[in-house]
């Protein structure tokens, strides 16, 4: 996020610098954009321009395509807008270097001038935007997108996991039923049966223990009443 701001930053002063360019002096005293779109195809010609059929259109067309880029965050539009402004540059220097024999900066104001730096200038910060900025993310799922399933384990591996191929719980089931749990949850659930508490409180008297009969100790067969 941080650098798309910062990428978009910087290419919006290219753009701006890119269309400010022709307002200034380009080679001697002559402005941008007094240099017509068809010179720079068909050689430098002393006719001046209107403005919008200058040198200026192609500009404008870099910063229309840079506000495209921005807003959809794409890093490859912004490279071209940069490359527009710098092509359509070089493309006038060629012309008018065959035009004057050759492009040089004097001390005396003469040759090239700050409007062809400028230009240079917006173009290579356009590229140095797109390249700051890190692109539209790809999303991970799209709308309609459904995941494929995972393959059929193996006949002789049928406990694979599919997702990672590890050993996952047991496709063995027991032949018989399951048994079912106690439904009933109240009171007493955890108490031992009658059966026991009976054989607890009343033990079975083994015939090897003898006829004796200890008077503290309960009858099994005929138990106190209360």
């Amino acid at each position: 996020m941080i650098r798309n701001v910062l990428g978009s930053v910087v290419a919006l002063v290219g753009a701006a610098a890119a269309v400010q360019s022709p307002f200034h002096s380009w080679f001697d005293d002559r402005l941008g954009r007094d240099y017509r779109i068809q010179d720079l195809f068909n050689g430098i010609s002393g006719v001046s321009s209107s403005v919008i059929g200058s040198i200026l259109l192609p500009f404008l067309f870099a910063a229309l395509v840079t506000l495209v880029g921005i807003v959809f965050r794409s890093r490859w539009v912004v490279a071209l807008a940069g490359l527009i402004v710098i092509g359509f540059t070089v493309l006038w220097m060629v012309r008018q270097g065959q035009e004057a024999g050759s492009l040089t900066v004097d001390g005396d104001g003469q040759g090239l001038r700050w409007g062809v730096a400028q230009a240079l200038a917006g173009g290579l910060l356009l590229l140095l935007g797109a390249l700051l900025m890190s692109g539209r993310k790809k999303r991970a799922a799209r709308a309609g997108y459904t995941a494929e399933p995972y393959p059929v384990p193996p006949d002789d591996r049928p406990d694979t996991w599919p997702p990672t191929q590890e050993p996952g719980p047991a496709a063995y089931t027991a032949p018989g039923p399951e048994p079912e749990a106690d439904p009933y949850t109240g009171p007493g659930r955890h108490r031992a049966s009658p059966a026991d508490e009976d054989t607890a409180q009343y033990p079975v008297q083994h015939p090897d223990e003898g006829d004796q009969q200890d008077p503290d100790r309960p009858d099994r067969y005929h138990p106190p009443h209360p």
